[in-house]
């Protein structure tokens, strides 16, 4: 596993940069349009959920999945070339995240496709606040990780030493 490190930590910082990226355009750009899209009318907003949710859900998941896997692996490496309890803070910001988004961005969505609901609202824009500041700050913790490990040479990573 040793000799794939580099790859992974690269594929762990590109998926959480990735997903930094695209949760605060999200949160500062596309959730914001809810209301803006109930406005005129329900049936255009419930349109308009649907859209959101058919063309995030090829895209996003996948990547929480990457970032997710590349974590455990990382968590799982003996010797890192990073100061270990970088991934352990990594891992409890991803959890933060998940939590926020299974235990409450989720369900705010579900609320709002049967209609738009502004509590139901402000709800997902507070439990999204939450992931776009975790992420931010998984994302400096993932560059610190990959900063660390390019300091050392490929040899001495590849062969733990």
């Amino acid at each position: 596993m040793d000799r794939f490190l580099p790859a992974i930590l690269a594929l762990h910082a590109a998926a959480t940069l990735l997903m930094t990226g695209l949760d605060w355009f999200v949160h500062a750009v596309h959730y914001p349009m809810f209301a803006r899209a109930a406005s005129a009318g329900d049936e255009h907003y419930r349109e308009f959920q649907r859209e959101h949710l058919r063309r995030t859900a090829p895209l996003i998941p996948p990547i929480m999945l990457l970032e997710l896997t590349t974590v455990v692996v990382l968590l799982l490496v003996v010797d890192p070339p990073f100061d270990r309890w970088l991934a352990w803070v990594g891992a409890g910001l991803l959890a933060l995240v998940w939590v926020a988004t299974f235990g409450g961005a989720v369900p705010m969505h579900h609320r709002l496709e049967r209609g738009f609901d502004a509590g139901a609202h402000r709800w997902l824009l507070r439990f999204d606040l939450v992931r776009a500041l975790a992420w931010t700050a998984r994302s400096g913790v993932a560059l610190l990780m990959l900063m660390q490990a390019m300091s050392r040479s490929p040899i001495e990573i590849i062969s733990g030493g």
